[in-house]
């Protein structure tokens, strides 16, 4: 059995340098989406609790985040914690915020990234929005990847808000319903969504094998191609990773044409 182990340790090894070795980096996604999904389901498989599960794909971001670094990925979206997450039990939930807040804390002492909440902020305890808060100030001046963390995050709930912020800058600036209502453009939304000015994401992965959205960026994601990978968050391995970035490579991105 350890022997066998070995030998297939060994073989992914080779692999992922043969794939990474014909890796175009010309082709690779400037924007990635990543739907980390199956942290329960991995822990299930593997005898652990939902809060190991959670910890295991925890400890994989900063993982993830150097083979993007190494492959030339300019900004890159986790989807942390969903707004309908908040309807689990407090005895998973709990432990979930205290684990989210560590990757934001241990994302901002890396001194790599540039760290940028997209969410709501509100639904969040104060706890975290500190912690956030600290993160974007403290890596504001880093040249490394813009890591968007989505925390409390739902594409229905920021499109409502970006239609709210729109109200409220015509409200501010003395410009009627008619005249917000004449001037509103795609532009005018797009720049209104919690990513800003940032490119659209080119390509959105999801692991666990699940091969639906679930609300994740749906007005920035409209252009975008996806990848649906059966290995759960925590067991995501770099040939896994290189796999979405070939497959990506080889497609003809029509934007809707």
């Amino acid at each position: 059995m350890i022997l066998r182990d070995k030998l297939r340790n060994l073989l992914v090894r080779l692999y992922t340098r043969r794939v990474e070795g014909h890796l175009d980096h010309a082709q690779v996604p400037k924007h990635i989406g990543v739907i980390m999904d199956g942290n329960r389901r991995w822990a299930k498989a593997a005898g652990s609790t939902t809060a190991q599960g959670h910890r295991a794909g925890a400890d994989k971001v900063e993982e993830f985040l150097g083979w993007c670094s190494e492959t030339d990925v300019e900004v890159v979206t986790l989807w942390l914690l969903s707004t309908d997450n908040f309807d689990r039990p407090q005895e998973e939930l709990v432990p979930l915020l205290d684990i989210i807040e560590d990757v934001v804390r241990t994302l901002a002492d890396d001194g790599r990234w540039r760290v940028h909440h997209v969410g709501t902020m509100d639904l969040l305890p104060q706890r975290i929005q500190t912690a956030l808060k600290e993160a974007e100030s403290a890596t504001a001046d880093n040249t490394g990847i813009l890591v968007n963390v989505a925390i409390g995050y739902g594409g229905r709930q920021e499109i409502a808000d970006a239609v709210r912020s729109m109200l409220f800058e015509a409200q501010e600036q003395g410009t009627s319903l008619a005249e917000l209502a004449e001037a509103v453009d795609i532009d005018m939304i797009g720049r209104h969504l919690y990513t800003g000015a940032q490119p659209d994401p080119d390509l959105v992965i999801r692991t666990s094998g699940e091969q639906r959205l679930s609300g994740f960026m749906l007005w920035q994601s409209a252009h975008s191609e996806y990848y649906f990978c059966d290995v759960f968050w925590p067991a995501f391995r770099k040939v896994d990773f290189l796999r979405a970035l070939r497959d990506y490579a080889a497609r003809h991105r029509r934007f809707g044409g």
